[in-house]
């Protein structure tokens, strides 16, 4: 099979991908490539360029340098086909909060070239599909946040689109919601449907994508399966929360000393994950914490996070980024 024939294969094929704003360089040379049928997610924290690497694929920004095909098509020379085959949802609700749901998709369907009967028809399956049928009639501002995402993904399906774009698409959800806008999404592939997700959670990415790519500062520094990335940390993790979350310091530094890498301290007080090649080492790392009289409240062995796996690639925490100055458009 030729080069060009293999890319046919591909729903989305972007390589030597760049976007400056002024002296900031967003996306750094980014290849990517997704194939049919999966979900593709892309880890990084708030301006690794995320979403400035989907607005160029979507065609809501202009390359400056680098080439992409989507299904074979020239994202550059044919944008006006490219938007016919994606659909797009962005991190912030795109729907007009005066109108009802319904309007909304009725909306969006005349917008994108429905017939009105047809626009109607394919609001309400819309409507159904996504649990908002009994909330159609009301006016958006009356939505909550989890349904306005429902409400938002539904809109970027009205044309049937064989690719689907979600940037961030759980941010500020509550963890029921978030379960249900999962469950939605693997629904999507069930149907045929390609997912290129973008998050900053790092269990959605492991819930989700069946591949992943890991952005920090406009570079992709990582790429394959889950299970895949977190092998460059170990094979396993020592989880463990700490009596006294003043007492973090020093058990880092007892981590340090007996197992000689960098753990990685989570969002909870007095929380500690402690890479091991070794799960035996488990003992050894309990055992100084207990000599330098550090008391714990529990302590399990598992498979690394990705949080780690980030830690790893990256020498930061995801979390680390967060303060940076965000350079990305719409965010």
């Amino acid at each position: 099979m030729s080069e060009s024939s293999s890319h046919l294969d591909l729903a989305v094929h972007a390589t030597g991908l760049v976007k400056r704003f002024g002296d900031t360089l967003a996306v750094d040379g980014i290849d990517l490539d997704v194939q049919r049928g999966e979900v593709f997610g892309v880890l990084g924290p708030n301006g690794a360029g995320k979403t400035t690497m989907l607005q160029m694929l979507a065609t809501l920004l202009p390359f400056d340098e680098g080439d992409a095909r989507i299904f074979g098509v020239d994202v550059r020379r044919q944008p006006h086909v490219i938007r016919q085959l994606v659909g797009v949802t962005g991190q912030f609700a795109s729907v007009d909060e005066n109108l009802t749901a319904r309007e909304n998709l009725w909306l969006f369907g005349r917008l994108q070239g429905l017939a009105s009967k047809k626009s109607r028809s394919t609001a309400d399956e819309l409507l159904g599909r996504f649990g908002l049928e009994d909330s159609a009639d009301k006016p958006i501002s009356q939505y909550s946040g989890g349904m306005r995402r429902r409400l938002d993904l539904a809109a970027s399906l009205i044309t049937r689109p064989p690719l689907i774009f979600l940037d961030e698409p759980t941010t500020g959800l509550d963890p029921r919601t978030r379960g249900q806008m999962w469950e939605t999404i693997r629904d999507l592939v069930a149907q045929g449907c390609t997912v290129l997700l973008t998050t900053q959670y790092l269990d959605e990415a492991d819930q989700l994508a069946d591949r992943i790519a890991v952005i920090d500062r406009g570079r992709k520094v990582a790429e394959g399966t889950s299970d895949q990335l977190k092998s460059q940390v170990g094979s396993s993790t020592l989880q463990l929360r700490l009596l006294d979350p003043a007492q973090t310091a020093a058990a880092v530094d007892v981590v340090r000393r007996v197992v000689g890498d960098e753990p990685v301290l989570t969002p909870e007080a007095g929380g500690i994950n402690v890479p091991l090649a070794d799960a035996n080492r488990a003992a050894d790392v309990l055992i100084g914490l207990r000599e330098e009289q550090l008391l714990i409240t529990s302590a399990t062995v598992q498979k690394p996070t990705l949080d780690e796996v980030f830690m790893a690639l990256t020498g930061h925490g995801a979390e680390d980024e967060a303060q940076r100055p965000e350079k990305e458009m719409a965010r």
